[in-house]
């Protein structure tokens, strides 16, 4: 399921876009979520547990699964599927951690991508599968960027850590692996935009997704900036068909669209069954250590446009994460 694009514009702006393509209805939230929560990772023993440093916005699936988010220093995370992951037999003289969580922890623990990397190769948890709903495997890869536009992508493929960062890996989609996936996207690059792959397929995605990019305008200005972000990405976006197939989740209609400014901390959402755009200024939010845990219906709620910060509920707690199955 899903692309992920980074646009690098100029005065160094960083913008991220995504979509979140899924063959069921995914009851979307976003979730406020201070600094100085205890978090527990899931996992059935020996669970990994830590306390956010960090205030974040993330939005969520079933209120248990976190796949994409921003935090209050401009550190943004995607979560995409990828169904060659591989995270290894259990071994639980580790500690665990739920494929849920890992977006969360992230933003929670990190202010930019060379942090991460150096925490995460470290290999301080094991990651553990959950129990998917429409019982798609419980696998995927994840991408981070920055307010400097430095980007890292994250796998684990037969149970190791494979990472690639710098700031040239800006699109990300779904199969094959990241590095087949760079090599595939050599020969459409090499004709010059002279035909590019027109198919839902992940491959096809990443290298128009590549190209549009490559492409884009230099935007000085947020308007311009975001409308560019979702240009490309309603381009790979997948539309609603006759059938899907869940045991390829990775080619499903796309259900919405996100965007996230990093250097203004503001985040915007488009759902592809309502007309608006709306978005999230982090700045009107209290996400120091503290302030109320707060929940934003998406999916499920009314059709909203603009600024939606206000429209944040008070929790009497965090959402819990998927645990191992």
């Amino acid at each position: 399921m899903c692309s992920r694009v980074t646009y690098l514009g100029p005065a160094g702006s960083v913008i991220t876009g995504r979509t979140l393509d899924w063959f069921m209805p995914l009851n979307v939230a976003a979730w406020a979520l201070p600094s100085g929560i205890e978090r527990d990772g899931g996992a059935r023993e020996n669970s990994f547990r830590w306390t956010s440093r960090l205030g974040s916005l993330v939005v969520t699936a079933y209120d248990r699964l976190s796949f994409d988010g921003i935090n209050t220093a401009g550190l943004t995370a995607n979560l995409l599927y990828l169904a060659s992951s591989e995270y290894g037999p259990r071994e639980t003289s580790r500690p665990g951690m739920s494929v849920a969580a890992w977006v969360q922890w992230v933003l929670d623990s990190f202010s930019n991508v060379a942090e991460a990397v150096s925490a995460l190769e470290q290999d301080p948890f094991q990651v553990v599968g959950i129990k998917v709903p429409g019982d798609a495997p419980p696998t995927a890869h994840f991408s981070l960027s920055d307010i400097s536009g430095d980007s890292a992508i994250f796998e684990y493929l037969d149970g190791v850590l494979v990472v690639h960062h710098g700031r040239e890996f800006q699109v990300m989609t779904n199969e094959p692996t990241y590095d087949e996936q760079l090599a595939l996207t050599d020969y459409w690059v090499s004709l010059d935009g002279a035909m590019l792959p027109g198919t839902e397929r992940a491959a096809d995605r990443f290298v128009r997704a590549s190209w549009y990019l490559s492409k884009a305008q230099d935007a000085d200005d947020e308007v311009m900036g975001v409308a560019t972000v979702l240009s490309i990405i309603r381009n790979v976006s997948v539309p609603y068909m006759r059938e899907t197939d869940p045991e390829h989740p990775n080619i499903s209609p796309t259900l919405l669209r996100v965007i996230s400014d990093q250097g203004r901390r503001r985040f915007f959402v488009e759902l592809t069954d309502m007309p608006n755009v709306f978005w999230i200024d982090l700045e009107r939010l209290s996400l120091d250590a503290g302030a109320s845990v707060m929940r934003l219906e998406i999916d499920e709620g009314p059709v909203r446009a603009g600024e939606s910060s206000a429209d944040f509920v008070r929790m009497d707690a965090p959402y819990d994460f998927s645990p191992e199955a």
